[in-house]
C-alpha cells in the first residue's frame, strides 16, 4: 500500500525555539560538532541537546546553523550586572572578550599564566565560560621596565593601543633601531599599558635655519614651549612639520624652535 504523499518544505534552518535558560545564541562554524560546541562552553552533551529540541537530529549540524548555549539564568543575570560594575585592579589592564577566546588562549596571548588571569579576574565564576563583549582583567607582563635606559635613549610609557611600529613611527625611528634598544622585550608584537621602553632619539630631524633644536621634557605641551621662548604658537607649529598631531607630544622628542 503506498504512502500518501505529504507536502511539507524543507526549511533550511528550523525556527529557534524560545529557551528560558540560555543566555546566548551560538552560529555554528565549520568542523563544529556538538561534543565540541559542549566542551567548548563547560556543559553537557545532553544539556545542549535538551536546549536545542528543536532540531530533528542534534550530531548534523550546518555552518552559519544557530543554536542555543544552556546557561542558568540566574548565572546570566548575574553576569550581566557584574560585566557593568568590573573594575580592573591595579597592575592589569582591560581587555574585552573577542568571538573564540578562552581565558587560555586569552593568557597565552599577553604572555601571563592562566592562573595569574584567574586570580585577577574572581567575578568570573567559570574560567572555562566567557563571552565575546565580556571585560577580563589581563595582569600586565612580569617582566619589569629597564631601569636605566642606554646613552641616545629616553624613557617612554606605553599608551593604551600602542604598539612598537606606532612609537617607532610617532618618534621618527627605524623599528628595528626600536626594538634593538630594548631587548628586554621578548615578543616586540606584545607590549602592555604602563610598561617602560626605550627610545632613540631621532636623529632624522633637521631644523631649518632660524630654528635650534629642543627635546621635549615631561610637561611640555606646544603652547608651554612656544610661551617659554618667546615665539608664537602658529610659527612654532610651523616649524614642525614633521609633527603631525601638535596637540600631542612626548618627552624625548625634538621640537625646533624658531629664534626671535
Amino acid at each position: 500500500m503506498e504512502k500518501p504523499e505529504t507536502n511539507v518544505e524543507q526549511q533550511p534552518q528550523q525556527e529557534l525555539e524560545p529557551c528560558g535558560n540560555c543566555t546566548t545564541q551560538y552560529t555554528v562554524r565549520e568542523g563544529d560538532s556538538f561534543y565540541t560546541i559542549a566542551r567548548q562552553f563547560a556543559v553537557s552533551f545532553d544539556q545542549l541537546a535538551q536546549a536545542n529540541a528543536q532540531l530533528s537530529d542534534p550530531t548534523n549540524l550546518a555552518p552559519g546553523q544557530t543554536i542555543n548555549i544552556p546557561v542558568a539564568e540566574p548565572e546570566s543575570k548575574m553576569q550581566a550586572q557584574t560585566q557593568q560594575t568590573v573594575t580592573c585592579p591595579p597592575g592589569t589592564f582591560r581587555y574585552t572578550v573577542q568571538p573564540g577566546d578562552s581565558m587560555f588562549l586569552i593568557a597565552r596571548r599577553f604572555g601571563v599564566s592562566l592562573d595569574a588571569l584567574i586570580a585577577a579576574n574572581p567575578q568570573i565564576q567559570n574560567p572555562n565560560l566567557i563571552f565575546p563583549g565580556q571585560i577580563v582583567c589581563v595582569p600586565t607582563s612580569p617582566a619589569p621596565p629597564p631601569p636605566v635606559c642606554p646613552p641616545g635613549t629616553f624613557r617612554y610609557t606605553v599608551q593604551p593601543g600602542d604598539s612598537m611600529f606606532l612609537i617607532a613611527q610617532r618618534f621618527g625611528v627605524s623599528l628595528n633601531a626600536l626594538i634593538a634598544a630594548n631587548p628586554q622585550i621578548q615578543n616586540p608584537n606584545l607590549i602592555f599599558p604602563g610598561q617602560v621602553i626605550c627610545v632613540p632619539s631621532a636623529q632624522s630631524t633637521i631644523c631649518p635655519p632660524g630654528t635650534f633644536r629642543y627635546t621635549v621634557q615631561p610637561g611640555d605641551s606646544m603652547f608651554l614651549i612656544a610661551q617659554r621662548f618667546g615665539v608664537s604658537l602658529n610659527a612654532l607649529i610651523a616649524a614642525n612639520p614633521q609633527i603631525t598631531n601638535p596637540s600631542r607630544i612626548f618627552p624625548g622628542q625634538i621640537v625646533c624652535v624658531p629664534t626671535r
